[in-house]
């Protein structure tokens, strides 16, 4: 064309059109950035928000995966579990991980790889509905994008139900958690060095999972407090749609689904609750393990074994639980002992390492200061 006048249109669009690109990438990269800045990074005080998001750092699939609230963070130590029967397992526990959440945090690692055993606490069974925003969070904000997060969300945001502890109407929405700037905004007030240090990494807080405490804060069983009748003892619609897409999903993937009852004393587990997982167990050919049924048998002591009063298991406590859970794995399930295998011996020695190193800063810390304060994980 006379003067080229096309050529310069075309090239004035395509110019337009990178200037575009451009503006919408530096946007995204910005409201990643100011993102990491601003989510709570659970470095220190309560570490357990940031539980979740330490699975993608492991390296070696695991013939165990164990999901659920924090019965199973706390009561069950996969490095225990591998010193004494050789088990490689991973826990994918959250502080009150409800029974949807635990179903896509399972689909998300069974794409990942086959474990030869699924552990799922059924604590989690009593809720039928979300019922705290920062419970949520503390499980989904450690999710990589994903459809299997995406899901997790979709399942899991407060739409008009009240805030279990306030009672306040709550409105979530998948945009904030997608990007965490629209919900955490209003931090910029209280940021610190900590969230500055741990924008693009975090100290590891757990060991494969498990959350330690080598304190004691224990209870007899004259002190428990009494327990409340309820109204209605039965499980709720979806929680129990849940469980069965758990059973399903499993029976997929060709892997072992086992259920689990932790010792907790609190909150109360009632004789009601018992009938429907071992009707269900039955009419499911799944293999249910009651821990708190087997306590006297474990050897856990209430007055020793626990560091808040009959809630989690302290070290001794865990410890007991996983002797007597990997026995079971090892002898009716057929794990088997992989510390022969020089890859894996290879990482579960520097697991082992970290474990022994985070219980004698514990210890040390106790002793010096008479209770935790960074729990050995954070300086």
């Amino acid at each position: 064309m006379k003067n080229g006048v096309p050529h310069k249109r075309a090239g004035r669009a395509a110019l337009t059109a990178a200037a575009i690109l451009a503006i919408a990438l530096a946007a995204i990269l910005t409201l990643e950035l100011l993102s990491r800045l601003l989510i709570p990074k659970y470095m220190s005080g309560a570490l357990d928000g940031a539980f979740i998001a330490e699975y993608y750092d492991e390296t070696l699939p695991h013939d165990v995966l164990f999901v659920g609230d924090c019965e199973v963070f706390s009561n069950i130590s996969p490095v225990a579990m591998w010193r004494e029967y050789g088990i490689t397992s991973y826990v994918r526990g959250s502080a009150q991980q409800l029974v949807w959440q635990s179903y896509w945090l399972l689909s998300e690692m069974l794409a990942h790889e086959t474990p030869k055993a699924v552990v799922f606490n059924v604590l989690s069974l009593k809720y039928n509905e979300p019922q705290k925003e920062a419970y949520n969070r503390i499980t989904l904000d450690g999710m990589k994008l994903s459809k299997y997060k995406l899901a997790a969300i979709d399942a899991s945001m407060m739409r008009g139900e009240r805030d279990a502890d306030t009672g306040e109407i709550v409105e979530e929405s998948m945009l904030d958690y997608i990007f965490p700037i629209f919900r955490y905004h209003s931090r910029w007030s209280s940021l610190s060095f900590e969230d500055v240090k741990y924008m693009f990494y975090r100290d590891r807080v757990t060991h494969s999972g498990y959350y330690m405490r080598v304190d004691a804060n224990g209870i007899s069983p004259d002190e428990l407090p009494a327990v409340r009748p309820l109204d209605d003892y039965t499980f709720g619609s979806t929680a129990m749609e849940y469980l069965d897409k758990m059973v399903e999903l499993c029976e997929s993937h060709g892997v072992e689904l086992i259920l689990m009852k932790a010792p907790s004393l609190v909150p109360h587990w009632y004789d009601q609750y018992e009938a429907q997982i071992d009707a269900y167990a039955e009419a499911h050919g799944l293999r249910y393990i009651n821990v708190l049924e087997a306590a006297d048998e474990i050897g856990i002591d209430y007055e020793t074994d626990t560091f808040d009063r009959g809630m989690h298991m302290n070290l001794s406590g865990a410890e007991k639980v996983t002797h007597y859970i990997g026995g079971i794995l090892a002898e009716e399930f057929g794990i088997p002992d992989r510390r022969g295998e020089a890859d894996y011996a290879s990482v579960w020695s520097e697991k082992e390492k970290f474990y022994d190193e985070m219980i004698a800063a514990q210890e040390k810390e106790l002793s010096e200061l008479g209770h935790l304060v960074h729990f050995g994980a954070v300086g």
